[in-house]
């Protein structure tokens, strides 16, 4: 395919065709967003070029699978989101001390803000940690640029290279350069036996002081980079303050500053870690005062503080620890020309003020928005489940005193902690539920708390990323459990990827279809039933049975994912039979219902056809809408 020109890319896209182009061969990623279309976009050209591509279960594994390819001499890459780096972090500190033989690219993308995540955490401190080269690109170009650096650099310095995006980055697009991709080399040396990949205390302190010499090497590498390479730049200004940022939010830096050319200097860099000292060293030179702006932590004003209190310098830093800028939150202009306006009023200096480019509004001045709380899509099989335990409790409650604590986990299935389901207790992290679940049944053996069956629910691609093991310790551990795996054949928050349940790979190819109510039998579950998601008394009275069997025990809920599989049939309300009493809204919360004037509920064209409101009317007046041949 011809390539070469100029093409509108997301961020994620370029990277993508970036890894391509630098001879890319092996990948591996779980999903998650911002991060998930780098993988879509590589698996959507792998037959074309080459590649192999998989969607791992979880990204311990991604990672640890793209480690061995690249042991082999391979082009790897691996995909993920900031938390799925917490999940991937045990062979990620470990891999720094032994290194990779072919080159081994980590795509991270961090959620500033957040959008779509349970932290704010940034991956350049993990970088640090790690010991391990970061690159933070500010466009979809450098993106593109910086994916064909990666694999330069850690081919060369034998060490894994992170690709650090953030969510604008990530999701942004713009028009990008790219190159034709050549083909796939099949020059791979393959797995040569050797004592350094095997790590042991020996090996690690041997390595330990080669590898910080390495960040020494690197970060003078990243100082040349301010002379040769156009991802990083220093500008010098008229004014003696000076301005450092990098990523995104140099560009929000140059939208900020663009009126008054020439007053600041302006430091921009690309390679977040090691931190290019040498260049910075030179930049701080002649300035009295320094402006960091970076999103999430005070990274590089941390780096700034170190050089010059080691150097002895005479310059004041403004940042996030003088309170310029906030710790949290996604960056905008607007963000970044308030927080400049600050750090200059705490300089004295007389240099000018920035104003918004539109006029502040007052707050009382603005209209108020409709409130669109996140919510189970309307038709959504957990909605079924959801109900079918909050009556089965309810039931159980009433009869016997014991109640129900529901703990929950990380995908669409989060949603059901909304009011009016009010369904998850506890959410922590992929795979937590089932672990909470089974600490919390082992405190009741104390103390007089509450008396409570525990339920854990949690997805089919979530049960393959991190559930299994979770399951074998409650197992183990005799905890008095219920597991409720709700199966709608798919890893629908990130974007409908398939799974080790689903019996097709990443690549389309056929595979061998795990059956997860056998992996939960094969783990020793004392009670395990499978039932389709579609029938609210089937789905109560199985509830029920699972909650009052004693030990673990396990339901799968199978069902489709409405946004994939639309229903067949459309519900309305029979107005002569509706009494009002609004159940359907008031009990389900589902988005296709709402009151109109006269109090009758309505339903919308957004309806699959689940029937979920029609088996909790009371006076039978929802009823299938009769389609006009």
């Amino acid at each position: 395919m011809t390539l070469t020109g100029k093409r509108i890319l997301m961020g994620n896209e370029a990277i993508a065709f970036g890894a391509m182009k630098a001879g890319l061969q092996i990948a591996s990623g779980y999903p998650g967003t911002p991060s998930s279309e780098v993988m879509e976009t590589i698996i959507s050209h792998a037959k074309e070029y080459g590649i192999y591509a998989e969607w791992a279960t979880n990204e311990k594994v991604a990672l640890e699978t793209a480690v061995g390819a690249a042991y082999s001499g391979a082009n790897a890459i691996v995909t993920m989101k900031q938390v799925g780096l917490n999940v991937a972090s045990d062979p990620l500190m470990s891999l720094s001390y032994i290194g990779v033989k072919g080159s081994l690219v980590i795509l991270v993308s961090d959620d500033p803000g957040p959008h779509s995540s349970q932290t704010e955490q940034d991956t350049r401190a993990f970088g640090h940690f790690s010991n391990i080269p970061v690159l933070d690109p500010s466009t979809p170009q450098e993106a593109y640029d910086m994916a064909k650096l990666a694999f330069k650099l850690s081919h060369e310095l034998e060490t894994p290279v992170i690709l650090r995006t953030t969510t604008r980055v990530s999701h942004g697009c713009a028009d990008v350069i790219i190159e034709d991709i050549d083909p796939v080399p099949r020059d791979i040396e393959g797995f040569v036996k050797d004592t350094r990949w095997t790590i042991f205390p020996k090996l690690t302190a041997q390595r330990h002081p080669l590898l910080e010499e390495l960040q020494v090497k690197m970060s003078d590498r990243f100082s040349e980079y301010f002379t040769d390479n156009s991802f990083n730049s220093i500008t010098k200004g008229s004014s003696n303050i000076g301005i450092a940022a990098s990523g995104v939010s140099s560009l929000y830096v140059q939208e900020a500053i663009k009126d008054h050319p020439g007053t600041f200097s302006f430091f921009k860099t690309a390679t977040a870690y090691p931190f290019p000292e040498k260049a910075a060293l030179d930049f701080m030179k002649g300035i009295s005062d320094l402006i960091v702006v970076e999103e999430l932590d005070p990274y590089m004003e941390e780096q700034f503080l170190q050089i010059a209190g080691r150097h002895h310098l005479t310059i004041n830093i403004h940042g996030k620890k003088d309170g310029s800028f906030s710790f949290s939150g996604e960056y905008d202009v607007d963000v970044v020309i308030d927080g400049i306006n600050r750090a200059l009023d705490k300089t004295g200096s007389k240099t000018c003020r920035f104003s918004h480019s539109i006029a502040a509004i007052k707050a009382e001045d603005i209209p108020s928005l409709p409130i669109r709380a996140p919510t189970l899509c309307a038709g959504c099989m957990h909605r079924t489940v959801f109900y079918g335990f909050k009556k089965a409790a309810a039931k159980m409650r009433s009869k016997t005193g014991v109640d129900s604590v529901f703990s929950g986990d990380i995908g669409c299935y989060t949603l059901g902690n909304a009011r009016p389901l009010n369904m998850v207790n506890t959410c922590l992290c992929m795979g937590a539920g089932i672990s909470i679940a089974a600490g919390l049944s082992h405190t009741q053996e104390f103390g007089n708390g509450l008396n409570a069956k525990q339920v854990a629910f949690i997805g089919d691609s979530t049960f393959f990323h991190s559930g299994i093991a979770a399951v074998v310790s409650a197992v183990y551990n005799n905890a008095n459990i219920t597991i409720a795996v709700l199966d709608n054949r798919t890893t629908a928050m990130t974007g409908h990827q398939p799974h080790p349940g689903i019996g097709i790979t990443a690549m389309g190819s056929p595979a061998k279809m795990i059956d997860i109510a056998e992996v939960l039998k094969s783990c020793g579950v004392g009670m395990v039933k499978t039932i389709e998601a579609d029938d609210l008394d089937k789905c109560m009275d199985i509830a029920t049975e699972a909650m009052k069997f004693e030990g673990p025990s396990a339901v799968v809920f199978k069902g489709k994912c409405v946004a994939i599989c639309k229903g067949t049939g459309q519900y309305i309300v029979d107005e002569d039979k509706c009494t009002g009493c609004k159940l359907c809204i008031s009990q389900l919360g589902c988005p296709a219902i709402f009151s109109i004037p006269s109090g009758l509920p309505v339903i919308q064209d957004t309806c699959s056809g689940c029937g979920l409101c029609a088996q909790i009317c009371p006076s039978d007046a929802i009823v299938l809408k009769e389609v006009s041949q």
